[in-house]
């Protein structure tokens, strides 16, 4: 039998290589926005990032779906798209919600810990100290991020892992907002060092603790410096 009518993956292949376009801009696009080259609130049309990036509105309009779903873009019905703003409100929102979905990660693994889990957690601090020297504010909050996904990464609560996945670019976001507000590129080196130990350590309680006073001391920090912002 004829073989010559079976070049069927070529169109899969096409769609990969659009996809992976795609995503390139996203992630261009997301690093301008994260690293405030485009600030918070700022208005942004198809035309104007197209010319920016040097790209076609086609796959740079679903690059801008895919920010807007991850909350780094606001679109607005006859008015336009823009960048999310930053307000005290939206810092409270989003720094307890973090609490109550990280709170919940670990009561959820608590007595599943494995030795994954511990590497995960270790591995991925010694990446966030080793990203601090190299003064990347945008590489350094990402390694915040992804530090903090670990217990979510292992807790085997598939929609609580979903809903992290969906605040996890704004997060990162507001991290980076964060460091610049104390003139870092990146956290203290043992901002995290407590967490560490606790997470691995036998006592729920004083865990849930640390998470509190860890997102409450963020919020107030971020919120005073949104407060001596500019209007």
């Amino acid at each position: 039998m004829s073989r010559a009518a079976s070049p069927a993956p070529a169109e899969p292949i096409a769609q990969l290589r659009r996809a992976t376009f795609r995503d390139q801009i996203a992630e261009r696009l997301r690093h301008a926005i994260i690293d405030g080259r485009i600030p918070p609130g700022e208005q942004v049309t198809e035309l104007q990032l197209a010319a920016e990036f040097g790209v076609s509105r086609g796959p740079l309009r679903e690059a801008m779906g895919l920010l807007a779903e991850e909350g780094l873009l606001i679109s607005v019905p006859y008015t336009g798209t823009r960048v999310v703003g930053l307000s005290a409100g939206d810092i409270s929102e989003i720094y307890s919600l973090r609490t109550a979905l990280e709170t919940l990660a670990f009561q959820q693994i608590w007595q599943r810990r494995t030795p994954a889990f511990a590497r995960a957690l270790k591995t991925r601090h010694a990446a966030l100290l080793g990203a601090l020297p190299e003064g990347d504010g945008y590489a350094s909050s990402l390694a915040e991020v992804q530090f903090h996904s670990t217990v979510y990464d292992y807790c085997g609560h598939a929609l609580l892992q979903e809903t992290w996945r969906r605040i996890s670019a704004r997060l990162h976001l507001y991290l980076a907002v964060h460091q610049k507000a104390h003139g870092r590129s990146g956290p203290l080196g043992d901002a995290h060092q407590r967490y560490v130990e606790l997470a691995l350590g036998d006592d729920l309680a004083a865990m849930i603790a640390e998470i509190e006073h860890h997102m409450r001391r963020g919020v107030l920090q971020l919120q005073a410096y949104l407060g001596g912002m500019p209007a």
